[in-house]
């Protein structure tokens, strides 16, 4: 690993001219391979040796740093010249909220091989060392939450030309470097998405140019453009308007500006070592009086995320449901960025665990996300390993580093957070059916139960320790988030019953039956406790509201006449509510779900699609093209919710998507991985008509159903290698085959 002999107060554009050994015949492979402290751009003789961006991510550096590998030997010529640029990135740049930056260390470094192999089998090895250089490049500041800073007038076509002289040249030295922290990529790298150009650019009431995207995205801006000498371009971010100019607000101390520097000349910007959070963007100082007027031909917006194919399809008859799916799918773009995060533009971006616990389902459906979060639980398990089987709050975890976060407790395991050990790799199992991935992370799966299990109360109730519970239920005042109205105990005992019952049927599904006794005697114990301590004889449960019902219901907690009553008094919950949401991050996605399995799948629909404040479609009537934060993160006067945290951006309520899915449109797994797949679409809501598909392991199946004339028509398409078995309301089950079927029944 090298760095600069001194801090050249820029990003480093590290430097190493090679000649390839001679008479050994063609180059039959050259392979790269490169990490660094901070993320990178690397070029062979001034091409980019990939399409990724931002590498190599953000794993848990105390014991993973990933490379990646390049087959760049269309690239390499007889003299080549290889170049990294380098910036702060995680590695050194600000993370969290706790105005902290640099927690891995101070130096920025490089370390790479390069092997290049020849006709006759010669194998020819460069690596970084001290005879390679470092020059000040054109990147004058960059940081993922503030912004990125680019002179062009500093740019040297010399530093990628084989042969020259680059000016300021920098010795390197060697830093102290455990290789055995290298490993390589589990999931996919971070690279350039989509294109989107402006829908508007106008001028706002205090005179600023503002430019609308017309989507809640996740990246920058990039375009080319020639100005005098020295002048500057500024480029602010943010993800809404307030008072018709740009809402900045939610972005706490984050500045989301980009500065670009002209060089007199024509000049290409892009700035890759940052990434913003945005639909809005404000600009000043273009050079009008040459480039003429900025127009939406003038700039466009670069969409940037992990390299996650789209494996799910849905849409209906209701625009508004189509609309709410689509701000699903756009808020996980945004916050899958090399790993789950809360939010993607403030001072924040964390890969917080209860958000995931909750969302893997949707995520599985709506992309092949099996590698994607695979890699997130090798760090997870490391983190927790490494702090006696507590799963943290944030994977990776930086609150460790620093002073305990005001009100967050002390740092032990949270339901629902740390569940994340648990319910993520289950719904990867559930979604692909390999069990490779119950293998890994078993340890950790177990080894977070048995942490929990430490911190019962004598009553064989988990209701000592911190805990998050209902966060941000929409009855808890927008400044305190911490009080909702569903007894935290209710809440965490409920998730350690699902997360011992889940362990116990992966140590099942692997064979370990000590192992599978032991959990099956805990989730047992539990759910006695639960019902000793938590629920009446008329099925009303403690605290009364749609939460602890909601997971008592979907969770199996209750028996079965018990359930029934805890429907009906949920459904009266709902009502009496007038169908507007009232759960935050622990009921929200199991509500409808506890509705329709207790018979009430018409207060389901009533619940999803109700429009007034709070409800899933009350963002949609604002104009939202992502999911938000809070139910009403803006309130129907256009203002911004006025407590402290607020993101525009945030899939957790969106994990709905998962029952939609499942619910209208048919589609889920009667077998890990959907070599048995489950049709039953339950329509309702008004909805006429629904298309759904998902490619699976096995194939793409596919439900599609229209309501006619009381007649409900269902055709569905199960792929070779997939059995199916469709169901109706009151009516026996459907064995299918692969083919194309169609189906009617009264509706």
């Amino acid at each position: 690993m090298i760095t600069p002999a001194v801090d050249l107060a820029v990003a480093p554009l590290f430097r190493k001219e090679l000649t390839l050994d001679d008479g050994h015949g063609h180059v039959e492979s050259a392979i790269l391979r490169v990490s660094s402290l901070g993320v990178h751009d690397v070029r062979v003789n001034g091409a980019p040796v990939s399409d990724d961006v931002l590498s190599p991510g953000w794993s848990s550096y105390e014991w993973r740093l990933r490379y990646r590998t390049h087959d760049v030997s269309r690239l390499v010529a007889n003299t080549t010249v290889v170049t990294a640029l380098v910036g702060n990135g995680w590695h050194r740049g600000r993370l969290g909220f706790m105005a902290g930056r640099a927690f891995y260390g101070q130096r920025l470094g490089l370390i790479a091989e390069l092997e290049v192999t020849f006709g006759d089998g010669h194998v020819q090895t460069v690596l970084t060392d001290d005879s390679w250089t470092a020059h000040p490049s054109d990147v004058l500041e960059n940081d993922l939450y503030d912004g990125q800073t680019i002179d062009a007038g500093r740019r040297a076509a010399a530093w990628y030309e084989p042969g020259a002289q680059p000016d300021l040249t920098i010795p390197t030295i060697g830093i102290d470097f455990d290789t055995t922290r290298l490993a390589p990529y589990v999931g996919p790298p971070v690279t350039r998405q989509d294109v989107i150009t402006p829908v508007a650019v106008w001028t706002s009431p205090s005179g600023r140019t503002l430019v609308d995207f017309g989507q809640n995205l996740v990246g920058w801006l990039r375009f080319t453009v020639r100005g005098p000498a020295g002048s500057e371009i500024r480029v602010r971010h943010a993800e809404v308007l307030e008072h018709d100019e740009l809402g900045v607000r939610p972005l706490q101390d984050a500045r989301a500006t980009d500065r670009f520097i002209l060089s007199g000349d024509s000049d290409f910007f892009e700035p890759t070592m940052t990434f913003h959070g945005f639909r809005y963007a404000e600009i000043t100082g273009w050079p009008t009086a040459v480039a003429g007027e900025l127009t939406p031909e003038s700039l466009e917006a670069v969409v940037v995320h992990s390299r996650i194919e789209r494996t799910g399809r849905f849409e209906c008859s209701d625009p508004m449901l189509n609309q709410l799916h689509s701000n699903v799918v756009w808020g996980t773009k945004g916050n899958f960025l090399d790993l789950p995060t809360d939010c993607p533009q403030r001072n924040e971006r964390l890969g917080w665990t209860g958000d995931i616990s909750v969302f893997a389902p949707t995520a599985a459906y709506l992309f092949d996300v099996d590698s994607f979060l695979s890699d997130w639980l090798v760090d997870l398990a490391l983190e927790q390993e490494h702090a006696n089987g507590v799963v943290p709050f944030v994977v990776p975890d930086i609150f460790k580093m620093n002073p305990p976060v005001e009100g967050f407790g002390e740092p032990d395991s949270t339901a629902f957070w740390s569940d994340a050990a648990v319910w993520v790799p289950w719904a990867l199992w559930q979604a692909y059916g390999d069990r490779s991935v119950l293998e890994r992370q078993y340890p950790s799966m177990a080894a977070h139960v048995r942490r929990v299990r430490s911190l019962l109360s004598p009553t064989g109730l988990w209701d000592t320790s911190f805990q998050f519970g209902d966060w941000l239920d929409p009855d808890a005042p927008p400044e305190n988030p911490y009080q909702a109205k569903a007894d935290e105990g209710v809440v965490s005992t409920a998730a350690l019953f699902r997360s011992a019952t889940l362990v116990a049927e992966t140590a099942d599904v692997l064979g370990l039956e000590a192992d599978a006794a032991e959990f099956s005697a805990l989730a047992l114990s539990t759910r006695t406790a639960f019902n000793e301590h938590y629920v009446a004889a008329d099925g009303r449960v403690a605290s009364d509201c749609p939460t602890v019902y909601s997971l008592a219901i979907v969770f199996g907690l209750l028996d079965a006449e018990t359930s029934a009553a805890a429907g009906q008094r949920l459904a009266e919950l709902v009502h009496d509510n007038a169908y507007r949401v009232s759960t935050g991050f622990a009921g929200t996605p199991y509500i409808c779900d506890a509705l329709a399995q207790t018979g009430h799948l018409d207060h389901a629909y009533r619940l999803l699609t109700e429009r007034g404040c709070p409800s899933w479609l009350y963002p949609v009537t604002m104009g939202a093209t992502t999911i938000w934060e809070r139910w009403d993160s803006m309130l129907p006067d256009g203002t911004i919710n006025p407590g402290e945290m607020t993101s525009f951006n945030h899939y957790a309520l969106g994990a709905v998507a998962d029952w939609m899915h499942r619910t209208i449109g048919g589609i889920a797994p009667l077998e890990p991985g959907y070599s048995r797949v489950h049709i039953a679409p339950r329509p309702g809501g008004g909805i006429t008509w629904s298309k759904a598909a998902l490619d699976t392991r096995h194939g793409t199946v596919e439900v599609c159903w229209k309501l006619s004339d009381d007649i409900l028509t269902v055709t569905s398409t199960i792929p070779t290698g997939m059995t199916g078995v469709v169901s109706f309301d009151g009516q026996a089950e459907i064995h299918l085959g692969p083919g194309t079927y169609v189906h009617e029944t009264p509706a």
